[in-house]
């Protein structure tokens, strides 16, 4: 057998020296100098030959601890050079299958059957606390205690609504990659159990409907943009999501048919959305359209008119006008949804105007009319009595377009 003494010692040659440990174990001494581990052994009655690695960076002790585990899988009637194929292809893989691999496949999937909002909301917290956290680590060895740790971190900044939808993400990213052969279980279950309790929801700001002759008045002194002007009429008269309404296109547009029509893949719901338009909306529809010089979008951002305007701009308006922590844009389909119920109109109609989805889910599938006629009704009734507020006339239901008695009684 050799000794450390004598491996370090050897002397380099003309020719290739070949020092025997036994059991097929030698080292070849290269007339370089180098010295290089060898196993040779037979398998399925074929010589073969393994290499076991470099000396010094590999001792006798490993050397031979290295022939002892390939003997092993031999005695088992495995290949040892196959075994390290297998390894060195798991190396890979592991190294290639990292989380953030994972999650951009993932993302690249199924970020093209989401709403563009809710596609740009993943992408910005996959890039702010996911990938940073996760990012370059096999995804193999990433455990649900990492998992718990990096939602409490989003938790710890009172994000609750954001640490419920990464866990919703890291799910996805995880049942990803077990579709997808490269994981035995998914660590991201039952993340909820662990999560803190979120607090009760509570509505968007919105005015009671004893409030919104003023706020009518305040709104038609404002001096500020027109085109914001017209967002926040347009969604007081139509109770669209303000995303909605900040992404719409005049192709949506059927203005001589008093009709906008919403394409699923902008609705939070996913679903098609057919609007009616009372009088008032389509006329500020028709002025905007006169200056629209060209462009796709009713509302463009200043700085680019190839996307919508900023999400705040209408919110800023409504502070500006005096009504800061009392109105936002989308609680005015808190505020209508309200004005509608109170007037006694039929609770399928106002939830198919908001597009809400239908919390009995068998119901809903069999339910799928519009109720078009009746919302048209209903929402010229309702631009009727904003015109009237806004002049400090009194309201009576059934002095707007048809009562709210009549139209129950369809």
């Amino acid at each position: 057998m050799l000794t450390d003494t004598a491996v370090r010692q050897v002397k380099a040659t003309p020719k290739p020296q070949y020092l025997f440990d036994g059991g097929g174990l030698y080292l070849q001494v290269a007339p370089s100098g180098g010295k290089w581990w060898r196993l040779k052994y037979r398998f399925q009655g074929k010589a073969r030959l393994l290499s076991l690695g470099v000396y010094p960076d590999i001792s006798i002790r490993e050397a031979r601890e290295r022939r002892a585990a390939a003997r092993k899988l031999l005695a088992q009637g495995l290949d040892p050079s196959d075994e390290r194929k297998s390894d060195k292809r798991e190396s890979k893989a592991r190294r290639d299958n990292t989380f953030v691999a994972m999650a951009e496949a993932w993302y690249l999937r199924k970020s093209g059957t989401w709403a563009p909002s809710t596609a740009a909301k993943a992408r910005f917290y996959l890039d702010r606390d996911l990938l940073p956290a996760l990012g370059e680590r096999p995804i193999v060895e990433i455990r649900r205690t990492e998992l718990v740790d990096v939602l409490a971190k989003i938790e710890s900044r009172d994000a609750l609504d954001v640490a419920k939808k990464c866990r919703g993400w890291l799910s996805g990213v995880f049942r990803y990659a077990l579709a997808a052969g490269v994981l035995e279980a998914n660590p991201a279950t039952d993340l909820d159990i662990v999560a803190m309790p979120a607090p009760r929801r509570r509505q968007l700001p919105h005015l009671p409907l004893s409030e919104l002759p003023g706020f009518l008045q305040a709104l038609d002194s404002y001096r500020g943009e027109a085109t914001t002007t017209h967002a926040i009429r347009l969604l007081l008269l139509t109770a669209v999501r303000p995303g909605e309404l900040r992404a719409a296109r005049w192709e949506e547009f059927d203005l001589d048919a008093a009709l906008w029509s919403i394409p699923a893949e902008r609705m939070k719901m996913r679903r098609p959305h057919t609007v009616p338009l009372p009088a008032q909306a389509v006329a500020i529809l028709r002025e905007m359209y006169e200056t629209r010089v060209r462009r796709e979008l009713l509302f463009p951002s200043r700085d680019d008119t190839r996307q919508p305007m900023s999400e705040n701009t209408v919110n800023l308006a409504i502070h500006r006008i005096g009504y800061k922590g009392r109105q936002t844009g989308h609680g005015f389909r808190h505020l209508v949804s309200t004005a509608l119920n109170e007037r006694g109109y039929n609770r399928d109609w106002i939830e198919k105007q908001l597009a809400h989805g239908d919390d009995n889910e068998i119901r809903a599938v069999y339910n799928k009319a519009e109720y078009l006629d009746q919302r048209r009704d209903m929402m010229q009734a309702w631009a009727n009595e904003l015109d009237a507020l806004k002049e400090g006339r009194n309201v009576v239901a059934g002095n707007f377009g048809r009562s709210a008695t009549t139209l129950r009684s369809q």
